[in-house]
């Protein structure tokens, strides 16, 4: 059969408006096709895989069968618009906006100081809108779902839950006092003097917020009813430029198509054949979509069972399963009770409520949480062709290899029988992820068992996989010798054995974590053993005696409402109501971010001509180019040109960074360095051509990837730094004990949901440009595209209006990517527009550095440590970029809080063949402070002195001279200390978690407390300046200009608090347009905590400016208007504009003599965590945090509060999830959400408790304010530390005592590997030698 030539009209509506599409193209998504073509840039692209739901809207359809209309999240990115017909689509404009009315889901997270950067919050907010939608008074437990498949990198996810618990029946919030339970403070669990006279514990009123009002909802189409209920339903085909997309109706013609079309893949949800396409390359000529065939869709229950259509969404199905479990008995619903709680937790919700039943079962894949289940239940699909109908078993015989099945091409699976469970079977499932949820599992299993009824005597045993091979394998041949075997402790022995011998895991497998998941397989039988155990009792029958400590082995981790306090200063009684500094105020942008109108760089319209921009990367880590072939991807559609070094009219090396040029020129150093971009009309155009780009390479030798690989090729970029104090080598002739060691502190990805993105637009003359860049440092982007360009600055004009996140990650990397734009934009004559992808943002512009810690540390018997010597080896990458601030700060700061009084810390900065690591918050103190609390936990250990008793004794007491010979008071450090351990009731807690482990031997409980001593800024003076334009206009209204960048820290927020106090006017009357070159010119990075200082006191100096010019004016006219007052100025010729300018303090460094004055002042803290960990499975659940933090006075305690809320999670994510996997050959596999695992809304501690310290001033500063957004990070740690305070608890138990290893982050790999028993014992060991492992550590 031919295809028909002829297209069908989609037809479907957004916003309520009729959407006509003629030349539908199957390879356009919704969110291209709402951004591009609708021009509805609210919803955002943040990944293109579905994985951070930034792009999530809300899509209706109305069921014909049922009569309802059904609303559903979905993300847009995997969405492809031909699926849509008869569909309405709603995205965050359409739910409100600030030109007619915003809607209560917007203003809450807005209100509740949920937005920071905002790129992350329509997508939040289409998730709740979607939820309210369905149900207009959720449980807090289906609001955490409902936002379970979205992500925030700037707040920590707390607010946001907050806002959004105002809707949920279980909250008090709006139904007695106003103040929302997740702000109010329980004070019977506080003593008498923590709620003190003049605090404040309240960051919002809820009862302020509109009311929910379902009546003013957009209604669905009422055209699009009729249609469903009175067109003909008929085969539908939409055919683009390479691919056509068809869409049957009725059985028959699905099945004549699949016989014509065998290879043409059946597409329900696109969330596996989607990303194939995308990310792998993978191409379908034809495609048919089954989502309108009833059959295919249609649930049955019988008395065999139930059976369910393939194309069902997880999300009917888990909704379905959960009804019926009402009904149908107990003992019958095993198989349907495991399947149901496995969706729970299986992706996102969008990800569920767009994939079908049947895509997961046949995608194969090793992953698949729901094949294991399936097959060990002996489910059973029925298949059909042309040639007839057949029924197959879903066992081992099915999954040939990785997205291979025993399913013929011309066959379409059509239902799935789950069969009724009996009284003497038992299924259960497993499965162990990165994180809890919305994340691939490492491991999982389906295992069902039949017993001989009133026995323990195996009858029948199933046991299946996902993640230890190409696909769901099964262990045959153990089920067959365990039948007859009575369920004991003989017959768990046996298993184990057999079961590790029959699911074999190569030491090279892919996905490595090979010995992990090999300790998971058995781990997971010995879970079942027990569940399977406590039912036997249940039903009477004699079994092995379970150990009570044993029984929490098989429960899930507690599962609660978040519970959080935010306790912070109030102001001053004899403030002026009309002074808004000290006020909880709400982002200033929050409300537009919410409602999607806040503009980010890709929002900017395309202009006339405009080109887009795709970089061509390395595939090698250190070869010589030996030639760039061009032919093909020049002769493809659209193709413009194609820029190389050979392009550039200027310098191809980077100001200040004389050993990274802008295109690779001769050689590469590293997977993922720039050789060339390719220019097309469309960016889907300049895609392909960049993947025909033919280079060919010459390896070239040595190539260094660790840095113990550095260390042995004497790879670094320059000579060490050193600090020391007192004679450390003397010290440890008189120590008690003296011990060495190492840490490794994996590195980090930014993960900013905005990718980086440029758009430069020539000006047509003297090669002027305008630059609109992600960048935290504008002037940088500026110096760097004047070089390259060959021309000054003042030809070039960099903006910035905001920047959605950015953590370090756009302070040097922007000016790169800006340099190459603009050499296509000069080349082409043309606007050209270059977003980066997430993969390639991933892969190119580097992250934390990771380090390596080397220490040897003397200690007396009773715990003072009077001597440590500390190397740090931070891994650079190819080039230098800002990797020697990093260390050096690294090593300024490597005492924390500890008074060890002979001290010495040295750095290097290694040279290796990774992409170019770069600044990260905390620019290199989190990865050294761990390593000083890590030597300070193994004195602790080594000692038997509790950590916290160690860390209390080697503080700093009394007044004293820091490393660097400044001088240092700790007044505020151990008033923080001291607050934490009251606050949160420190012993109390230790107390109960002894207890908690004493009765459970399979479950851990672990505490540790973590100081803090942080200096804010920047150690070199021209680094703490800055400068500030500010204009009165005649009607009153002030715009304000400073050279900081707003993105997410609320710095924009805070100047217009500066200004109202200064001018004594209305937020109402102040306006902050963007930052640019052009107005504030030698702008400084905004970084290190410091931006709100620095600009701050130059928008303070300008106000001062204006003010004494208006005094006069005043005081002859008190009782007049601010509009009347500057009116006058003006009349009399008074200038209303005014520069401000800061020159900064004067710091400064000398590290020939290891003397300076670093920092102008010093931000304290501590914090305590508690966290639970699974002992055989490595998960954890983080169950409580206290953070008490110096923040001076602040300016806005709301926004200081999300700043370390965030700081803290983002710090949690550093420390226990989020690994970089790179190969032997320096190839990052880690390239997005997929795999790269960052803290979820399910991370949150359950409790989680913040305090500003009361009382303290920062006269050094800003209106007595402290810097802290970077700070804080470190103190993520301290969950890594209850982790081994836990994993202690473990080993003990198994007899082990003593210091143990544990680096960085702490995975579920590494704290289970870490929690030696029985089972890690039992595994087959691969010698390290003998084979090239899938991964290294970097």
């Amino acid at each position: 059969m031919s295809l028909d030539n002829r297209a069908d009209e989609l037809i479907f509506f957004v916003n309520g408006r009729k959407v006509i599409e003629k030349n539908a193209d199957p390879e356009q998504t919704l969110l291209f096709y709402l951004r591009k073509k609708l021009y509805l840039t609210g919803t955002k692209y943040g990944c293109g895989g579905g994985g951070c739901g930034a792009c999530t809207v809300m899509i209706s359809r109305y069921d014909h069968l049922t009569q309802k209309i059904q609303h559903f999240s979905a993300v847009s990115c995997l969405v492809p618009v031909c699926m849509l017909h008869g569909m309405a689509v709603t995205t965050v404009e359409g739910v409100g906006s600030t030109k007619s009315q915003i809607h209560p889901v917007q203003e809450r997270i807005a209100k509740a100081h949920g937005s920071q950067c905002g790129f992350c919050t329509p997508g939040m907010v289409m998730s709740m809108y979607t939820l309210l939608r369905n149900n207009p008074e959720p449980s807090t437990e289906e609001l955490l779902e409902a936002l379970s498949g979205n992500l925030c990198r700037c707040t920590g996810y707390r607010p946001i839950i907050a806002g959004y618990k105002t809707f949920c029946k279980d909250s008090c919030c709006l139904k007695k006092d106003g103040d929302c339970c997740m702000n109010k403070v329980n004070n019977s669990s506080l003593s008498s003097d923590q709620i003190t006279e003049g605090t404040c514990t309240e960051l919002f009123k809820a009862n302020e917020f509109m009311p929910l009002d379902s009546t003013q909802e957009l209604i669905f189409p009422p055209e699009l009813i009729l249609m469903a209920q009175q067109q003909e339903k008929r085969k539908m085909f939409f055919s683009g430029e390479r691919i056509t997309w068809i869409s049957p109706v009725h059985l028959e013609e699905l099945l004549e198509l699949k016989a014509n079309y065998p290879k043409a893949p059946l597409v329900a949800g696109n969330t596996n054949v989607g990303p194939d396409m995308k990310f792998k390359g993978v191409f379908h000529p034809v495609i048919i979509s089954p989502t309108r065939v009833q059959a295919l869709n249609s649930i049955s229950q019988t008395e065999k069972g139930m059976s369910f259509g393939s194309a069902c969404t997880l999300s009917f199905v888990k909704d379905i399963l959960q009804e019926a479990l009402l009904k149908i008995p107990r003992q019958e619903a095993k198989a349907f009770q495991v399947l149901f709680q496995q969706l729970k937790s299986l992706g996102g919700k969008q990800i569920r409520n767009m994939a079908s039943l049947g895509g997961n079962i046949i995608s194969a894949s090793p992953t698949s949480d729901l094949n294991p289940i399936l097959a060990a239940s002996k489910c059973n699909l029925n298949v059909s062709s042309k040639d007839g109908t057949r029924q197959i078993a879903l066992n081992e015989d099915f999954f040939l290899g990785y997205g291979k099945t025993s399913m013929k091409p011309n066959e379409v699976l059509v239902s799935i029988d789950v069969p009724n469970s009996e009284k003497w079977e038992f299924i259960s499932a497993f499965r162990q992820a990165p994180r809890q949820d919305n994340a691939f599992a490492v491991v999982n299993a389906g295992m069902r068992v039949v017993f001989k009824e009133e026995s323990n005597i195996i009858s029948q045993c199933n046991i299946f996989y996902g993640g230890t091979g190409p696909t769901t394998v099964g262990a045959r041949k153990t089920c067959q010798q365990l039948i007859g075997r009575t369920w004991d402790e003989d017959m768990l022995s046996t298993a184990c054995r057999l079961i590790l011998d029959e699911i074999s895991l190569p030491a090279t497998a892919p996905g490595g974590m090979v010995e992990f998941r090999r300790t998971l397989i058995i781990s997971f039988f010995f879970k079942f053993y027990l569940q399977v155990l406590q039912e036997l009792k249940q039903m009477g029958v004699p079994d092995d005696k379970i150990p009570q400590n044993y029984l929490s082995a098989t429960e899930d981790f507690p599962q609660g409402s978040i519970e959080s306090k935010q306790i912070f200063q109030d102001i001053s009684w004899n403030q002026s109501a009309q002074d808004l500094l000290g006020h909880p105020l709400m982002h200033q942008s929050a409300i537009k971010q919410a409602t999607g109108e806040a503009m980010y760089c890709d929002d900017i319209r395309s202009m006339d001509g405009e080109l887009h921009l795709v970089m061509v990367t390395s595939t090698r880590p250190h070869a010589s180019i030996v030639s760039i072939d061009k032919m093909e991807a020049l002769k493809m559609p659209g193709v413009v040109t194609i820029v190389t070094a050979d392009d550039v009219p200027g310098s191809n090396v980077m100001p200040y960074l004389q050993d990274e040029t802008v295109f690779a020129e001769n050689k590469v150093t590293c997977v993922g360095e720039i050789i060339c971009a390719v220019v097309a009309e469309t960016v889907t155009q300049a895609k392909r051509a960049a993947r025909a780009m033919k280079i060919t390479y010459h390896d070239l030798k040595p190539v260094i990837i660790t840095p113990e690989d550095a260390i042995e090729k004497q790879s670094f970029y320059s000579a060490r730094r050193k600090l020391e104090r007192g004679n450390v080598d003397e010290a440890f002739k008189t120590a008690d004990h003296v011990f060495e060691g190492h840490m490794h502190v994996g590195g980090q990805e930014h993960f900013y949901l905005e990718t980086q993105s440029v758009i430069v637009i020539p000006k047509g003359e003297d090669k002027e440009m305008d630059v609109y860049v992600t960048s935290q440092h504008p002037r940088f982007a500026q110096e760097s595209v004047a070089l390259v360009m060959g021309t000054h600055c003042n030809k070039i004009m960099c903006h910035v209006k905001r920047v959605g996140g950015a953590f370090g990650g756009k302070i040097i990397k922007p000016g790169k990517l800006a340099s190459i734009t603009a050499v296509a934009a000069y080349k082409t004559g043309r606007p050209v527009r270059c977003v980066l992808e997430r993969g390639d943002d991933m892969l190119i512009t580097g992250g934390r550095q990771p380090f390596l810690g080397k220490y040897k540390v003397g200690f007396m018997n009773d715990g003072r440590i009077i001597s440590a010597d500390v190397i740090y080896y931070s891994n650079a990458g190819n080039t230098l970029d800002e990797s020697d601030l990093v260390i050096e700060k690294a090593i300024l700061q490597a005492d924390n809080a500890y008074s060890i009084p002979n001290f010495r810390c040295a750095g290097f900065v290694c040279k290796t063949n990774l992409p170019s690591n770069t600044a990260f918050r905390g620019f290199g103190v989190p990865e050294g402070l761990l390593i000083t609390e890590y030597l300070v936990n193994e004195v602790a250990m080594r000692s038997g002195i509790p950590p916290e008793k160690i860390r209390e004794m080697n503080m700093y007491k009394e007044k004293h001279i820091k490393l660097f010979k400044q001088e240092y008071n700790p007044n505020l450090l151990l008033r923080s200390w001291e607050e934490c351990l009251e606050k949160s009731s420190f012993y109390q807690q230790k107390a109960a978690i002894a207890e908690f482990n004493n009765q459970n031997r399979w479950r851990k409980r672990g505490i540790a407390i973590i100081p803090l001593s942080y200096g804010v800024g920047f150690p070199y003076g021209f680094l703490n300046q800055a400068a500030a334009l500010i204009h009165i206009y005649k009607d009153g209204s002030v715009l304000v200009t400073h050279g900081g960048i707003e993105m997410g820290q609320g710095i924009h927020t805070k100047m217009m608090q500066i200004v109202s106090r200064e001018l004594k006017i209305p937020l109402s009357y102040i306006h902050i347009s963007d930052t640019s070159t052009k107005t504030v010119p030698n702008t400084i990075e905004s970084a290190a905590s410091f931006a709100t200082d620095v600009n701050g006191m130059a928008v303070k100096a300008a106000c001062r400016t204006l003010k004494e010019r208006l005094d006069p004016i005043i005081s002859e006219n008190p009782n007049k208007s601010w509009e009347e007052w500057v009116d006058e100025a003006f009349m009399k010729r008074i200038s209303l504009s005014a520069t401000g300018y800061f020159r900064g303090w004067n710091t400064y460094m000398d590290w020939e003599k290891s003397e300076g004055f670093p920092y102008t002042y010093y931000m304290h803290g501590a914090c305590c965590s508690v966290v639970e960990i699974d002992c055989l499975t490595g998960g954890h659940r983080n169950l409580r945090t206290d953070i008490i933090i110096d923040a001076g006075i602040p300016l806005n305690p709301a926004v200081d509060i999300g700043q370390i809320e965030g700081a803290f999670t983002q710090g949690v994510g550093l420390y226990t999830m989020e690994e970089l996997k790179y190969s032997p050959e320096g190839v990052l596999f880690t390239r997005g959400p997929a795999q790269y695992k960052i803290p979820a809304p399910s991370d949150v501690p359950q409790k989680f408790n913040v305090y500003l310290l009361s009382g303290s001033k920062n006269p050094k500063a800003l209106y007595s304010s402290k810097g802290l957004g970077e700070p804080v990070l470190f103190l993520g740690c301290s969950v890594f530390y209850a982790i081994m305070d836990a994993i202690a608890a473990a080993r003990k138990d198994s007899g082990i005592t003593g210091h143990f290893t544990l680096y960085s982050p702490a995975t579920c790999e590494r704290i289970r590997m870490a929690c030696v028993d029985q089972f890690t014992q039992q595994i087959p060991r691969d010698k390290p030698d003998s084979y090239v492992p899938w991964s290294v550590l970097v």
